[in-house]
């Protein structure tokens, strides 16, 4: 199947929000095997919309539009889908009601411009949307399936996955299609592709394909496959991935898009163990990550962004003479950092992050991007340095994600699970 993504929306066009539905869109049609045929982003305009309409019809089986579906004025999208589809309009009790509860439920009046949310074209298939008024349409037109969204990202999202994409995959049940996932921290991109020369041969005369995809902190290796049937696809997949695990060990952490954070969660609920954190470069992101997590709580006690010398000083005991003769950003300040949360928070692990996130503040021997990431556990304190590179937000995203690796070992090493073990851990 080939497909196409449509923003929607003046607003992107500007640079006054960033398209990150197009992002997420792309990595979902990856995982379905669609072939996508490139993004577009167009105004939302009658016009606008009906020439993107005319001149994908003939060329992709799937088109996802995003973007200009709301109760204001200015959202015309579903005015312009009616014109372009020749159709009338229906209103759909489903809609209706969700409207309604949607205000009701805030104690809110229910404005009249969102009961229009449920006047939907008549030849349209509505896509629940239950987290906002707005629904999701389906739409066919000469064998290519159209499918409209809001654009608000988590209302999108939610649509997607909860709607459209089981919808999808009944279209692709004569394809057998498969991936697996690899995700690696802690190594680049290029270091990878050298580690993995003989293995990758192996993987194209099998017939698999192999995508690096880099990213700030981690790099996912997907391999991928697609015969019609062949039952065999999946095993054939996950013994090449098995295949690659002894080659690149510790770097390792997961697979299928799971993430670091989920990953330290699960060891640290099967463990019984408690982290806390304190962050000074990264400003309180790696705790972030780690509540992003549902059910954190259980084994997250808490953390301390102790970005001034004087906090680390007063709320994580960091000795003066320390930061006089090493400075914030050293080995000796992250060590007392980790081992000053863990006691104040009584974890069973504490990591810390101390540097120059940048562009400012650096020296000659300490650049932007120098990072001292400390640990305190059972078995110790230590710190490990690091230099991450010039972007700040690159700097404080890779900090939280090797400073969750070097948590992630410290873990393991503490149990009775196996580095490859843990992978499969549940």
């Amino acid at each position: 199947m080939k497909g196409r993504i449509i923003t929607i929306g003046d607003e992107i066009l500007i640079g006054q929000v960033v398209d990150t539905n197009s992002a997420w869109l792309g990595a979902e049609f990856s995982q379905l095997g669609i072939d996508n045929a490139g993004i577009w982003t167009i105004r939302d305009t009658r016009a606008a919309i009906h020439e993107a309409l005319n001149q994908v019809e003939s060329d992709v089986d799937l088109v996802v539009m995003t973007g200009g579906l709301g109760p204001t004025k200015d959202d015309l999208t579903k005015k312009a889908l009616a014109e372009w589809f020749e159709s009338d309009w229906k209103t759909d009790e489903g809609v209706m009601n969700r409207v309604k509860e949607h205000f009701v439920e805030r104690g809110v009046p229910v404005p009249e411009a969102s009961l229009e949310q449920a006047q939907v074209p008549s030849v349209c298939t509505v896509l629940a949307n239950t987290r906002g008024s707005a629904p999701g349409m389906w739409f066919e037109k000469n064998g290519t399936i159209f499918i409209s969204m809001p654009g608000v990202p988590y209302e999108m999202k939610g649509i997607f996955t909860d709607v459209a994409k089981s919808l999808i995959r009944d279209r692709l049940k004569d394809q057998n299609i498969a991936h697996r996932t690899i995700m690696t921290q802690g190594v680049g991109e290029s270091t990878l592709m050298q580690m993995l020369i003989e293995w990758e041969h192996e993987v194209a005369e099998a017939g698999l394909k192999l995508a690096y995809l880099p990213s700030a902190g981690s790099v996912r290796l997907r391999v991928s496959g697609m015969e019609n049937g062949n039952q065999e696809l999946h095993s054939k997949i996950s013994s090449m991935v098995d295949r690659a695990l002894p080659i690149l060990g510790d770097f390792v952490y997961g697979f299928d898009e799971e993430q670091l954070e989920q990953v330290i969660g699960r060891l640290l609920k099967e463990q019984g163990l408690t982290l806390s954190t304190a962050e000074s470069c990264t400003g309180g992101y790696i705790s972030h990550m780690i509540t992003s997590i549902s059910g954190s709580s259980e084994y997250f006690k808490g953390s301390v962004t102790a970005y001034a010398n004087e906090t680390k000083v007063n709320i994580l005991g960091v000795d003066s003479s320390a930061l006089d003769e090493h400075g914030a950003v050293s080995k000796q300040v992250a060590i007392q950092m980790a081992e000053g949360v863990r006691q104040a928070l009584n974890t069973d692990f504490a990591v810390s992050t101390t540097g120059v996130a940048g562009p400012s503040g650096g020296s000659a021997d300490k650049p932007v991007g120098t990072v001292w990431i400390g640990i305190a556990g059972s078995n110790g304190s230590y710190a490990q340095k690091f230099r991450m590179g010039k972007l700040r937000e690159s700097n404080i995203r890779k900090s939280a994600m090797q400073a969750l690796q070097i948590l992630r070992k410290e873990i393991i090493s503490t149990s009775k699970l196996s580095a490859q073990d843990s992978l499969y851990l549940k």
